[in-house]
């Protein structure tokens, strides 16, 4: 072979093996192409999505009417509870001035009694004794009359002096004195002067019902000084609604303000008092005042001891947030309202506010909107649509 015949095979071999050496880097680049290909699908990107439940996205807006969260001037409006009670003022107690034996009850706790209806008879000692004491002061009053009638007749005729005549007409005098004195006491007791007797009928001062009651029949009753009251006596026309207001809100509370009162018994009923009287004096331990409404009993349909429920309403005018209360859902225990987001026509957030009633059908808020949040007219209907385009 020439020399020229082997330049140029020698020249064929090296391209040849470029051209190899080339291709095995190709398929090698194409190998780990695919490879890293395969690694990426078999190993992709993580994200993960977080959903506010709250958030909720409707196809079509148009069919929710909105309200806006306005400020009005309203009387501020305090909540409190409280008992029915007698109207002090018309109470009267009961009691016996002379201990003794119960030997008839004729009345109970709760009846309906007139004045000077018996309410029960006592066998007293002590009637006894004032019974007798006045008619020896009544024997002793004759004898002292008679003696000064026959001392004026002695001293008409000139037998009788001038001081003997005085010491009758003395002895007259307190016998009259004692007399009178032991009658008094007879009638206190509940005798009679005309009707001897050792029974006490104690007998009602005022017509009322019997509220209270601290005797049963045979039962003995004690002297005055440590005895309680046997009856309590009261006219239910009026009564009090007594409720206890904390220290803190008695700055929204004023005599004269209108209160609303509501009782378990009658739930359909309202019932309208105004304020008579805020205490003075604060309960240590509750850090409360009584305040007191006077109402009307004409029905009879206050009971003491009745459960109320009262609503004031101050005369003074106060900023509120208000919304119509059908924009207000109560769910859980919890009241929830529906606000457009600005960012999007078709969104809305769920929000729990806080709310107080308030007449002619609105709702106050106190706490989670406010003033010109713009809020589903009818939060029920909203929430229901919104749930059922969700599944």
């Amino acid at each position: 072979m020439t020399s020229q015949a082997k330049h140029l095979s020698s020249s064929r071999a090296a391209k040849w093996g470029i051209a190899a050496a080339a291709a095995l880097l190709c398929m090698a680049l194409l190998a780990l192409s695919v490879a890293c290909s395969d690694d990426t699908k078999a190993a992709p990107t993580k994200q993960e999505i977080t959903l506010d439940p709250n958030l909720l996205t409707v196809d079509h807006p148009e069919l929710f009417q909105t309200v806006k969260v306005e400020s009005r001037d309203l009387p501020t409006e305090l909540k409190a509870n409280g008992t029915i009670q007698p109207d002090v003022s018309k109470t009267i107690h009961v009691t016996s001035l002379g201990s003794g034996r119960v030997v008839e009850l004729k009345v109970r706790l709760g009846d309906y009694v007139n004045k000077g209806q018996v309410l029960l008879v006592i066998s007293s000692p002590d009637l006894a004794a004032a019974m007798g004491d006045y008619q020896k002061a009544t024997a002793d009053e004759a004898l002292a009359a008679k003696a000064l009638d026959r001392a004026q007749l002695l001293y008409s005729k000139g037998a009788f002096a001038q001081k003997d005549l005085e010491v009758a007409e003395n002895a007259d005098a307190k016998a009259k004195s004692d007399q009178k004195t032991a009658e008094s006491r007879l009638r206190l007791l509940g005798g009679d002067p005309a009707h001897p007797s050792t029974l006490i009928e104690l007998r009602a001062p005022v017509a009322g019902t019997i509220v209270e009651q601290n005797v049963a029949g045979s039962e003995g009753i004690k002297s005055l000084d440590n005895t309680p009251n046997l009856f309590t006596i009261a006219d239910l026309s009026t009564v009090w609604v007594v409720c206890d207001v904390y220290e803190n809100d008695l700055g929204d509370v004023h005599i004269g303000d209108p209160a609303e009162i509501h009782v378990s018994a009658f739930p359909d009923r309202v019932f309208k008092g105004s304020i008579s009287d805020v205490s003075r004096v604060l309960d240590p331990n509750t850090r409360s005042a009584k305040v007191r409404i006077v109402l009307a009993n004409g029905d009879g349909a206050f009971r003491p001891g009745m459960f109320a429920a009262a609503t004031f309403r101050s005369r003074r005018l106060a900023p509120h947030l208000v919304v119509p209360a059908t924009a207000v859902m109560r769910l859980q225990d919890k009241d929830w309202v529906f606000r457009k987001e600005s960012a999007s026509a078709n969104t809305f957030r769920r929000i729990e506010v806080q709310t107080s009633g308030l007449p002619g059908g609105l709702q106050q808020i106190l706490q989670g909107a406010k003033a010109g949040d713009e809020l589903v007219a009818n939060a029920l209907v909203f929430s229901t649509a919104a749930s059922g385009q969700g599944k």
